[in-house]
């Protein structure tokens, strides 16, 4: 019993064990000598270590929050209006990055030559060019666009100008965010549903998917119905109109937004549709030829046959694409736009508490990447568990 405790510690240590303590015991001798340092510094300069600076006034503008937010208020909530922009602008940018790299990556693969080479083209030029440079030439084109009175109109209540976009919104303070709310719990129950359904009947038909669109669909209106009519809100669509020098009415999106969501969006739906090509690329063509043999178009193979098989190749990579993507919106500081990363430089230069803030940082962006990788870690674990029936 003893020899295999030895055997263990020793397999564990590794050879050269008392080397290895040595070199433990010196890295924490220099971490305290360097906390001790720091801690001294601090003080000699007037600055107390800890956090209690987040409850003190910020005393600064946020051009933009998701949540309200006003000068007077703590710095705790100007690193949360920081924060929630972040991953505004992250969780907006992953969906749009994913749905257009699917489609790039299926184009690359397109039968037809012209499309094949220009989505080449967007590739190679996209993953050859720094992403600061992207973004500095996206916040160029949009601080370009012309003025409210001659801004351009795409689309009917869609207005692009030098003020950012307008959309159109629903009318009420409030509305937007419940219509949202329910929406979310629309698809939430939909995913939970389909789950249980699969689960307990395998094999379960029409019926059973129309019931599970009842439920997800008619729980969250109902909700919403009660609420907006218990509150008094408009359940109405209010459309952005010029009056003036300016715009009224609707949603506004901010230049500086609409720079970074597609600086990011671009640059990583080239990433993305690399991934996805190359796992449409790893499934054996023997499928291809058993679906073309049962009659399907290249479409249903393409979504029947070919992409769930190449899921199990695609979704490890493009976590990495999602991550990314979360960690390049720090560089939304270059051109103006206030999240996280902005909002810490200025309470750090205020405040002088560096280490507070930069730890505060880190831990915020560790949060955020580990949620969505553990997220996209249990959807390749029922892939994995999928293809093994």
């Amino acid at each position: 019993m003893a020899k295999t405790l030895a055997g263990t510690a020793a397999s564990w240590w590794g050879g050269r064990s008392g080397v290895q303590l040595a070199l433990l015991g010196a890295v924490l001798l220099a971490t305290v000598w360097l906390g001790s340092n720091t801690v001294a510094s601090m003080e000699r300069f007037g600055i107390t270590p800890g956090f209690d600076f987040l409850h003190r006034p910020a005393g600064f503008e946020i051009g933009e929050s998701v949540v309200a937010y006003a000068p007077q208020d703590s710095y705790g909530r100007a690193l949360l209006v920081g924060l929630l922009n972040t991953v505004k602008v992250a969780a907006v940018g992953c969906v749009l990055a994913t749905l257009l790299g699917v489609a790039l990556g299926v184009a690359r693969l397109s039968g037809n030559p012209l499309l094949s080479v220009l989505a080449q083209g967007y590739v190679e030029l996209i993953r050859s060019t720094p992403l600061l440079l992207q973004l500095f030439f996206w916040s160029a084109t949009f601080q370009a666009l012309p003025g409210p009175r001659q801004a351009l109109n795409p689309l009917p209540g869609i207005f692009l100008c030098n003020r950012g976009i307008l959309l159109p919104a629903f009318a009420g303070e409030g509305t937007g965010g419940w219509v949202l709310a329910a929406l979310a719990l629309a698809g939430l129950l939909a995913v939970a549903g389909t789950a249980l359904r699969r689960r307990a009947d395998p094999g379960g038909g029409t019926l059973s998917a129309v019931a599970v669109a009842a439920v997800a669909l008619g729980v969250p209106a109902g909700l919403l119905a009660g609420v907006l009519a218990n509150s008094g809100l408009p359940l109405a669509v209010e459309f952005p109109e010029l009056a003036g020098f300016n715009f009224a009415g609707g949603a506004t999106v901010s230049p500086e937004f609409s720079a970074m969501l597609v600086g990011l969006v671009v640059n990583a739906t080239a990433m993305i549709s690399e991934i996805v090509r190359g796992g449409i690329q790893a499934v054996p063509s023997g499928q291809w030829e058993a679906a073309r043999a049962l009659g399907l178009t290249r479409g249903r193979i393409m979504r029947l046959v070919v992409l769930p098989q190449a899921l199990r190749v695609i979704v490890p990579l493009m976590t990495s694409s999602h991550l990314n993507l979360i960690k390049n919106s720090s560089l939304a500081v270059a051109i103006g736009f206030p999240d996280l990363v902005s909002v810490i430089n200025t309470s750090a230069n205020q405040t002088g508490q560096v280490l507070e803030t930069m730890a505060i940082m880190m831990g915020a962006y560790l949060t955020v990447n580990l949620a969505v990788s553990a997220a996209m870690n249990l959807y390749n674990q029922q892939l994995e568990r999928r293809g093994r029936r």
